[in-house]
């Protein structure tokens, strides 16, 4: 997003080089809402300067402040699933509309920010912070990661997105999946992981999300 003038309202959002980051920033690309990104260097310790803790107690990222949140007030999200869907319900967009469609957008996601973005995390703190892996151990991590993307193959058999339509699911899944694509390939040739994932990829609004906080 090119940076706005300093009196426009805008949602100031707060991210990292991580699949989370990405998905927050590829959120306010999609749903095409106005922000100012704060990219936050994780080594250094940004996230841990009171003046950021302040923000998001957790000390992670992302998190958003919108001054312009329910009935108009601040507020101020961490969580990038939690962002992802109070950004749907703010545009009306990529939830849809037909119920059946809606509740598989929503089993898709939770999908992606639990089981597929939990073990890549995992798999990341593993292989970069434990003190006595081995590559058993590393072996591991990853199949269990292609595990849980080989449904989501699966689902996109004769589908273009996860949900029939464009839709949050896709949203949350593809950070992940880009980030880790390597692994995901190492492993098993998923074909219409592969397809869906070039798509989104081509998409303007995708690339500059990506871009935000690589």
């Amino acid at each position: 997003s090119s940076p706005p003038g300093r009196s426009e309202k805008v949602i100031e959002l707060y991210t990292g080089p991580t699949a989370n980051g990405h998905r927050a920033a590829l959120a306010l690309e999609m749903f095409g809402v106005p922000y100012r990104a704060h990219k936050m260097n994780l080594q250094a310790g940004e996230t841990r300067t009171p003046q950021y803790l302040a923000i998001n107690k957790a000390g992670a990222i992302p998190a958003i402040v919108d001054d312009e949140g329910p009935g108009g007030t601040k507020i101020t999200l961490a969580q990038s699933g939690a962002i992802v869907l109070y950004l749907a319900e703010k545009t009306g967009k990529l939830i849809p509309q037909d119920p059946a469609r809606r509740a598989m957008a929503m089993q898709w996601f939770m999908h992606a920010c639990s089981d597929v973005a939990v073990t890549a995390g995992a798999m990341f703190q593993f292989s970069t912070f434990a003190p006595d892996k081995t590559p058993a151990q590393v072996e591991y991590f990853e199949k269990r990661f292609v595990g849980f993307m080989k449904p989501c193959d699966e689902q996109l058999a004769g589908r273009e997105y996860l949900a029939d339509e464009l839709s949050i699911a896709d949203l949350a899944l593809y950070p992940v999946y880009a980030v880790r694509k390597g692994i995901v390939e190492k492993h098993a040739q998923l074909a219409n992981l592969a397809r869906w994932g070039a798509a989104m990829a081509a998409r303007p609004e995708v690339a500059r999300g990506m871009a935000v906080s690589a």
